[in-house]
């Protein structure tokens, strides 16, 4: 493949991926406010919350055992045709067996970040077209685009509230005029993934069961691993932040909201940084070296006594916290072999979800007992833990463009 038919894929691979990030950041907002308006009740809501979490997870899975005999291409494309169906269901109908079932056959992100299916593909994908030496600066971008439109996205969940005040719309009508938004972004995504080759050139993907001897005991380590960084993680969800911040300081909406906001962009530009190291220093000695420090300041933030210094300590952590993203991206399709991709990237993205999952409902029962602190510092150890053990079993296998350099 030539460079310059390399970077095109790249940038129809971009251009899909920002136009997701868009929508799912507006639907993580507004979803549950929508299902509120139309007379849906707390537990409905969560019901159907949970649909569209079951709902990713069995996309995840059927894609990475589909992905061996169905063209990357389609299944990209069926995977963003299916919420824009589910957009048009949702802003139609106010029942709540029908929201749920479009929740469910939408996959919608709830949690203002893409963990489904798409990013599985994506991930086997960009290695193909990069380098070794450019993979990693290559991932980098890929989260950039993700995380700004994940915020531009939570910025057009407000007009709604424009519509109302400046055209005198009703709430409900405003949010589906909005919520339609999303399906037109998901067919815009759709639109570019059309444009793909039916297969990228390179070896055919493997299912999981066939990974080579050399590379299961790589992948199966890893994944847990995985699990143990994102069961400390769920410790310390957006939604909890700011439970704690407004509880233990009494920070209003408004300030969390600006504080997030810009974490987030701390975090999108922190992934260059990530790939400007990972060329000094290696890919797992960059994502243990950022991630520990990032960890450790979870105990400073429980032991802040005012809103002001707590703040500043989580957009130092913001700065640093993703920076083994992109890194460890790279690094998991680094060690695999080229047919092994997407099966790495399948086990290892749901072994991640099922760790985020799980620890929530425990960090409400420890800050009902332990206090509001406790799950901060339950995370701070559980990931501490992670990068111990990351860097022990992982610092000797290195990525190609290491050897090479």
């Amino acid at each position: 493949m030539s460079p310059h038919d390399a970077a095109r894929l790249r940038r129809i691979l971009y251009a899909g991926a920002f136009l997701r990030a868009l929508a799912i950041g507006m639907m993580a907002v507004l979803i549950g406010l929508y299902a509120a308006r139309v007379g849906l009740t707390a537990a409905q809501i969560g019901v159907v919350l949970s649909s569209a979490l079951a709902g990713a997870a069995l996309a995840a899975l059927l894609t990475m055992l589909a992905g061996p005999s169905v063209s990357q291409r389609s299944l990209l494309v069926v995977l963003s045709a299916l919420p824009v169906l589910a957009g048009i269901v949702l802003v139609t109908a106010d029942a709540f067996v029908v929201i749920t079932g479009a929740a469910f056959v939408g996959m919608f992100n709830v949690h203002g970040r893409d963990r489904g299916a798409i990013p599985i593909l994506e991930q086997a994908m960009f290695p193909v077209i990069a380098t070794d030496a450019s993979r990693t600066r290559v991932f980098a971008w890929y989260n950039v685009l993700l995380d700004s439109g994940y915020a531009a996205g939570g910025l057009l969940a407000a007009l709604p509230t424009i519509f109302e005040s400046s055209l005198g719309m009703a709430s409900v009508d405003a949010m589906r005029w909005v919520l339609g938004l999303y399906s037109v972004l998901y067919a815009a995504a759709a639109a570019c993934y059309a444009r793909l080759p039916a297969n990228l050139p390179g070896a055919a993907p493997v299912k999981l069961r066939h990974l080579s001897p050399a590379s299961k005991p790589i992948v199966a380590k890893i994944s847990a691993l995985f699990f143990i960084d994102a069961f400390g993680g769920g410790f310390v969800g957006s939604a909890l932040f700011a439970y704690f911040f407004a509880e233990q300081f009494g920070a209003s909406a408004a300030q969390v909201a600006v504080l997030f906001a810009a974490g987030r962009v701390l975090s999108a530009f922190s992934h260059l940084g990530a790939a400007w190291l990972a060329k000094r220093i290696g890919l797992v000695n960059t994502m243990v070296y950022t991630h520990a420090p990032s960890c450790l300041l979870l105990f400073t933030i429980v032991a802040a006594d005012s809103f002001g210094m707590a703040a500043a300590l989580f957009l130092l952590r913001e700065a640093l916290n993703e920076m083994d993203v992109p890194t460890r991206q790279s690094y998991v399709m680094a060690v695999v072999r080229p047919e092994e991709r997407l099966a790495a990237a399948g086990i290892t993205s749901l072994v991640r979800s099922g760790g985020w999952a799980i620890a929530p409902a425990l960090a409400g029962v420890m800050m009902q007992a332990g206090g509001l602190g406790l799950p901060l510092v339950c995370a701070g150890i559980t990931k501490l833990t992670y990068d111990v053990l990351l860097w022990r079993e992982f610092r000797r296998l290195k990525a190609p463009e290491e050897l090479s350099g």
